[in-house]
């Protein structure tokens, strides 16, 4: 952790202590958030250095990288120093990151053996997302992961889940079991009695037609939570 003043440019610090240059000496997991969001940016503005100038950035998304992904490029260009071609990089590197995250669920885990598995999986799709939506996981008899499908998007409080499309879908596909999920833009991770009713009604419809409802998640910017792990199922 370096103690420069905010305002002395980086290309006056110990060579050893500029990002870029430490990147290379040391390694990529030597560098802190802000150190590598620096090197993303370039340079800071008339007051602060790169490094300075994410540190404030990241302490408005509460050091978190997951809230920091949720920022558009209009509130990204708010902070001093922050212009379009720099909120662009930081869009894109966030952007990156969530594939990043999709491609390796998607190569590695492919059967779902719990309700983290499931989260993993739909990881990508839902935390970042503004709007609240509705997806299925379609799955074998061995809980093979068949097909992720995205139901509907609403606004950000609510979206519709229509019980005929679900299975018509999970039909379609020969599922044997369905897994719900839904993101809170709120982060709040407490399921409404919408959810909870929707819940029931989908898991009585699929009794008739033998296609059984393992889990239902709310997913939230970086946690959630599982109907199955607390025994709403």
């Amino acid at each position: 952790m370096n103690t420069y003043p905010h305002r002395l440019p980086i290309n006056q610090w110990a060579e050893d202590d500029r990002p870029r240059e430490k990147i290379l000496l040391q390694g990529k997991g030597q560098l802190s958030k802000a150190e590598l969001l620096a090197i993303l940016i370039g340079s800071g503005n008339t007051e602060e250095s790169a490094v300075a100038l994410c540190k404030r950035i990241l302490k408005g998304s509460n050091n978190s990288l997951a809230e920091l992904s949720t920022l558009g490029i209009k509130e990204l260009m708010s902070f001093k120093g922050i212009g379009q071609a720099k909120a662009l990089s930081i869009v894109a590197a966030m952007e990156l990151g969530r594939r990043r995250r999709a491609d390796d669920t998607l190569d590695k885990k492919r059967k779902i053996s719990c309700s983290n598995d499931a989260y993993n999986l739909l990881y990508a799709d839902l935390s970042d997302c503004i709007h609240e939506a509705f997806w299925i996981v379609l799955l074998d008899r061995a809980n093979q992961v068949l097909k992720k499908v995205r139901i509907s998007q609403g606004g950000f409080s609510g979206t519709v889940a229509d019980p005929k499309m679900i299975f018509s879908t999970a039909l379609s596909h020969h599922a044997s079991s369905i897994i719900l999920a839904h993101n809170h833009p709120s982060n709040n991770l407490k399921p409404s009695q919408n959810d909870i009713e929707l819940t029931n009604k989908i898991k009585e419809a699929g009794v008739s037609l033998e296609i059984n409802i393992l889990d239902h998640l709310i997913v939230g910017s970086d946690d959630y939570y599982s109907f199955a792990d607390e025994s709403l199922l």
